[in-house]
């Protein structure tokens, strides 16, 4: 009888200790995450980062007990939709169709996308600069060019061939010295060894000058930026330069929604930013574009990365925020809350300079 007693009060502390610990695994939340420098990152078996400071620092205070699950970017996404996690702390895009599949804490950092290229060798530049020299535009531009010289050059010679043969000598020797004349005077170099004297002349002469200072300054230009070897480093929309070039982003990330809405052609997906930024330096891609902040982070601490640099483009903006599964709003509520609290510090200022970031 006792024996039975005992059994009996062994399996019913054995279902309270297990009700309780079942109880404290629906407590503990799954976080998931996938390593985003600056905003985590992992060294070694420790993490640390923006996110990190800024997750660990809502759990203290809203005394949240939590499980870190480290994981894809896309199967967190999936996982996120589903409920295998209840959520991610790794700064997430709001997207309208993210929006729809999951919940979003308020946003703690805008930033935008940007574009990473492969540094082009010296012999590789002067190849550029020599096949700048066959451009489509600086051919045309060169032919109009002799065209308007010898026009001008003959019209100056019909007119000054009779009452300036010394200047305009007659026969094919005479249309030389037209052409010569119509040389020096649209390019401005004014010698003075030739000159009209007739009133035609004079007046062929004034529209070649005028006309000249006008065209001179628009193939100039042209010209200069036909010859621009690395055009795309000094512009700030060259993105469109890539929509028929390859070019790499991340897998399910807006950047890559956004190429696609903007109809870029040829766009690979990569698993992660270093994977992507080697395929860059390998040639895989010309191009790379993602997040600014990551990207920066990325070639800026990897040494066998410093031959990519980042260009001055600026596009996509974005808005961070922590990604929650549907059934916790009243948990988005209380992190949105403190979130905002902590953005209004100067510890938050601090913590952004410490990784190189400053508010968009």
């Amino acid at each position: 009888m006792r024996n039975s007693l005992l059994l009996c009060l062994i399996g019913l502390l054995s279902c309270v200790v297990y009700a309780q610990e079942e109880e404290t695994a629906k407590d503990t939340l799954r976080v998931g995450f996938t390593t985003a420098p600056p905003f985590i990152v992992q060294d070694n078996n420790e993490f640390e980062g923006i996110n990190v400071w800024l997750w660990e620092r809502i759990a203290t205070d809203l005394n949240l007990k939590y499980k870190m699950v480290p994981m894809d970017f896309s199967a967190m996404l999936d996982s996120l939709e589903t409920g295998g996690i209840d959520m991610s702390i790794n700064p997430l895009t709001i997207t309208s169709d993210r929006n729809r599949k999951m919940l979003f804490t308020d946003s703690f950092y805008a930033s935008n996308s940007t574009i990473a290229v492969a540094n082009i060798s010296s012999f590789q530049k002067f190849i550029q600069f020599i096949k700048s020299f066959f451009n489509q535009n600086f051919l045309k531009g060169l032919l109009l060019l002799l065209l308007i010289i010898f026009l001008f050059g003959i019209v100056g010679w019909y007119f000054e061939r009779k009452a300036n043969d010394e200047h305009f000598r007659k026969g094919y020797r005479g249309i030389w010295d037209g052409i010569w004349w119509s040389a020096v005077t649209l390019t401005t170099v004014g010698y003075g060894d030739k000159a009209p004297k007739t009133r035609m002349g004079k007046i062929a002469a004034l529209v070649l000058m005028f006309g000249g200072l006008l065209f001179i300054s628009g193939l100039t230009a042209s010209i200069a930026s036909s010859l621009t070897v690395n055009q795309l480093n000094s512009n700030p929309d060259g993105f469109n330069e890539f929509k028929e070039r390859p070019v790499g982003t991340i897998a399910n990330s807006s950047a890559n929604q956004f190429l696609k809405d903007h109809f870029f052609k040829d766009v690979k997906p990569y698993d992660g930013v270093v994977a992507g930024l080697k395929g860059l330096k390998s040639g895989e891609v010309t191009a790379f574009m993602y997040d600014e902040p990551i990207l920066k982070y990325r070639i800026q601490e990897d040494s066998t990365l410093q031959t990519l640099q980042v260009l001055p483009a600026k596009f996509d903006v974005q808005f961070y925020a922590f990604g929650l599964s549907k059934n916790r709003t009243e948990l988005e509520r209380a992190i949105s809350q403190r979130i905002l609290e902590i953005m209004e510090t100067q510890e938050w200022q601090v913590v952004l300079n410490e990784y190189g970031l400053t508010e968009l």
